[in-house]
């Protein structure tokens, strides 16, 4: 059973707060702290109970505040129920979880933003939690149902024994984080840390970056035990459309995982399986390993060095843009890249494959241009000259990409 709360207004049988006065009676006058921003699509189910629900933990918190209700293009009574009750409606036209939300956020007044769904998963009579822990000078909340408690049926198998623990391992692991519920919907944070989180994304992955950009800002993070109820209505969840967009999200704030790893991985393995049959074939496990595997390798050696370069494209976009602006790598990299010295050292490669080409030409006139059995050196210098020119042009796309813009200051007419 849900926890429900006794108020004189109750949003389920239609009685109406002023709304005009979204803090309450004895909250009256005083600057906003707190801001409780709910997304809604459609839940005139459930928008009238979490705006109480939120309405009675400001009164808990003992801080004024109001509570946000973002409407997503709802078509039922929600947004007529929510004005009821005494909450902002901001309207956002633009779909998208992460859009609703943001809208909300840049609408609120509060030094204090508390964030949760409009459904009824999420108990906001335990706002004063959160608030407790920002006061202690913390700057992230995240309320964990996996340290609290997940009732029956308010979370499908899939998500709570697969799905939610999977992709909050990936998350830890990629970006060195301690979450024990990096998909929760009910946190709180600051208004200072919102604006540095910097927040962009649209829809179901905004719920990552929230957690990937708390840690990047380093802020200081808390977690408290929450209980997840099951929710009023009809779900938006898609779970495997919404995990790819977590898991597609979550790979593309992370060149190191996506690119530099396994590009790395495979140059080195091509790079070393050629050089090995280079002498010529070897016998393992009474298999003959010979020039066919070297084709393998070379592709793999050229594929590798792509990608691996394509990592630092991205590590590059991501640090100058201001993404990741705290990129040690990248920052070494700048520090001690010239791209003279990247042309000169491509140019190397590039020619150390062409003088092997010249060479095997060379045999071949020595012989009278008869038939010629050259295929290991040709793929080394196949590898050597793609990864030379590869080096060469990715060179002057890293000083592209190093290229800080600055406004440019148009000239003023003079009479």
């Amino acid at each position: 059973m849900k926890n429900e709360i006794s108020l004189p207004l109750g949003g389920r049988s239609g009685a109406t707060r002023d709304s005009q006065s979204p803090m309450g009676p004895d909250l009256e006058g005083q600057d906003v702290v707190i801001s409780v921003v709910m997304p809604c699509l459609d839940e005139e189910e459930t928008i009238g109970a979490c705006v109480e629900k939120a309405f009675e933990g400001i009164r808990r918190a003992g801080l004024p505040g109001e509570v946000i209700v973002s409407d997503n293009g709802s078509t039922d009574r929600s947004v007529e129920i929510a004005r009821e009750l005494g909450a902002r409606v901001i309207n956002q036209p633009n779909r998208g979880y992460g859009n609703a939300y943001r809208a909300g956020f840049d609408a609120a007044r509060g030094k204090y933003i508390v964030m949760g769904d409009s459904d009824d998963t999420y108990d906001f009579t335990e706002i004063d939690k959160f608030i407790e822990k920002l006061r202690e000078g913390n700057e992230y909340v995240l309320g964990s149902r996996f340290n609290g408690q997940i009732l029956p049926g308010a979370m499908p198998w899939l998500h709570q024994y697969i799905g939610n623990p999977v992709l909050t391992g990936i998350l830890n692991f990629m970006f060195g984080l301690r979450s024990s519920d990096a998909h929760s919907g009910f946190r709180a944070f600051s208004k200072d840390a919102y604006r540095r989180m910097r927040l962009q994304t649209t829809g179901m992955e905004f719920a990552s970056e929230l957690v990937i950009n708390a840690a990047r800002a380093k802020l200081k993070v808390a977690e408290v035990p929450i209980v997840y109820y099951p929710r009023g209505g009809e779900s938006k969840l898609r779970s495997f459309r919404d995990g790819w967009r977590h898991l597609r999200f979550m790979l593309m704030y992370s060149p190191d995982h996506l690119f530099l790893v396994p590009g790395a991985v495979l140059f080195l393995v091509g790079l070393i399986g050629m050089l090995a049959l280079l002498p010529g074939p070897k016998v393992i496990n009474g298999h003959v390993i010979d020039y066919h595997f070297m084709f393998v390798f070379s592709s793999l050696a050229i594929v590798g060095f792509q990608v691996l370069l394509t990592g630092f494209y991205a590590k590059a976009y991501a640090f100058t843009h201001r993404f990741a602006p705290d990129d040690r790598m990248i920052q070494l990299f700048y520090r001690h890249f010239s791209l003279e010295e990247w042309l000169i050292g491509g140019f190397l490669v590039f020619l150390l494959g062409l003088g092997i080409d010249v060479a095997i030409v060379l045999q071949w006139a020595q012989n009278g241009f008869k038939n010629l059995f050259a295929v290991r050196e040709a793929l080394l210098a196949l590898t050597l000259t793609v990864i030379g020119l590869q080096l060469v042009f990715s060179s002057f796309l890293l000083s592209i990409l190093n290229i800080t813009s600055k406004p440019v200051e148009l000239p003023t007419e003079v009479d």
